[in-house]
C-alpha cells in the first residue's frame, strides 16, 4: 500500500533558475508533486512569479536598466520585466553546487541563459496543461503596489483559467488566506509561519488546517500540531537525514529545493512497505 506524503519545492531551485518554468518542467522531471512559486506584481498590475523585492539577485536588471537602482520589482512594468535574462545568473552562481558537481546537464545550462520570468496566467497554463500542481504562495510586495488587491486578482485568474483543482494557496499573511475562505473555500489554503525566525509564532488560533512550519521547529512542535489533527508541511528541508526524521514524524508534505533527494528515499520506502504488505 503506498503511503501519500507530498513532495512540493522551491521551484526544484537546486536544479533551475527559481520561479520560472524551467524549474517547474525539472519539479516534474524530479518526480515531485507540486511546485511551490512566489507572487508579485509589475508596476501595470499583472501577476508574475518572483520572489525578491529587488530584481538584481536573480536577473540582469543592473545592466539592462543601469539608472533604476534600487531596481524594486513592483517600479516596472510587464514588458520591462520580461526583457531581462532570469536564468544565467543561477548558471553563474551554482546556489547549490549541483553544477559544479555535475548534476545539472549541460544542455539545460545552456537552455537557462535567457529564461524570462513568468507571469502567473503562463505558470497556472503550464500546471494545467502538465496535469500538474502548483502551491501559490501570495508575498506581501513593496511600494508602490503594496496596496494592489493581489488575493482577488489571483483569485479571478484561478477562476478564470479554471484550475482551482491544480492549486493551493499559501500565505505568512493569514488575513489573505481568510479572504481566500470567504470568497472561494473550494481551494485549500496553507498559512506559513516561521518568519522571522527571531518572532514568536503565536498557536493561540489554530484556525487553519494546513500550516506550514519551518525546519527549525523542534519535533515535539511538529508532533502536537500533528496530535491535534491538523496537516503540517515543513519547509525548507534538504537535508535527506532530516527528510526522513520527518517522514516518520508523519507530516503531510516536505518542501525542498532537493525534490530528486526525497523522491529517491520514498520510492524506497514504498519498496519496503510493499515488502510488508
Amino acid at each position: 500500500m503506498r503511503k501519500v506524503l507530498n513532495i512540493a519545492h522551491a521551484g526544484a531551485r537546486s536544479l533551475a533558475p527559481e520561479n520560472t518554468l524551467a524549474a517547474a518542467r525539472k519539479s516534474i522531471e524530479a518526480g515531485a508533486d507540486m511546485w511551490e512559486f512566489d507572487v508579485s506584481v509589475s508596476k501595470d498590475g499583472v501577476l508574475i512569479l518572483f520572489h525578491d523585492d529587488h530584481l538584481l539577485r536573480t536577473t540582469d536588471a543592473r545592466e539592462k536598466f543601469p539608472d533604476r537602482s534600487p531596481w524594486i520589482v513592483t517600479t516596472f512594468s510587464l514588458e520591462e520585466i520580461k526583457c531581462l535574462d532570469a536564468g544565467s545568473w543561477f548558471v553563474e552562481a551554482d546556489p547549490f553546487s549541483e553544477i559544479a558537481a555535475g548534476r545539472v546537464p549541460r544542455k539545460d545550462l545552456e537552455s537557462y541563459r535567457g529564461e524570462r520570468i513568468p507571469t502567473l496566467e503562463e505558470a497556472l497554463v503550464f500546471t494545467k496543461e502538465h496535469g500538474f500542481k502548483a502551491n501559490v504562495e501570495l508575498k506581501a510586495v513593496p511600494p508602490p503596489m503594496d496596496r494592489f488587491p493581489i488575493v482577488r486578482t489571483a483569485l479571478e485568474l484561478i477562476d478564470q483559467l479554471d484550475v482551482k483543482d491544480h492549486v493551493v494557496v499559501s500565505s505568512f499573511q493569514h488575513h489573505w488566506l481568510r479572504e481566500v475562505e470567504r470568497e472561494w473555500p473550494e481551494i485549500e489554503v496553507q498559512a506559513l509561519v516561521g518568519w522571522p525566525p527571531d518572532k514568536p509564532i503565536d498557536w493561540s488560533d489554530y484556525h487553519f488546517k494546513t500550516y506550514n512550519v519551518p525546519e527549525w521547529l523542534s519535533p515535539e512542535e511538529v508532533k502536537y500540531l500533528i496530535k491535534r489533527g491538523l496537516k503540517v508541511n515543513v519547509y525548507v528541508v534538504n537535508d535527506e537525514e532530516t527528510m526522513k526524521q520527518y517522514i516518520k514524524l508523519g507530516v503531510a508534505g516536505i518542501i525542498t529545493d532537493f525534490p530528486q533527494r526525497l523522491r529517491a528515499i520514498l520510492d524506497a520506502a514504498e519498496g519496503q512497505w510493499g515488502k510488508k504488505t
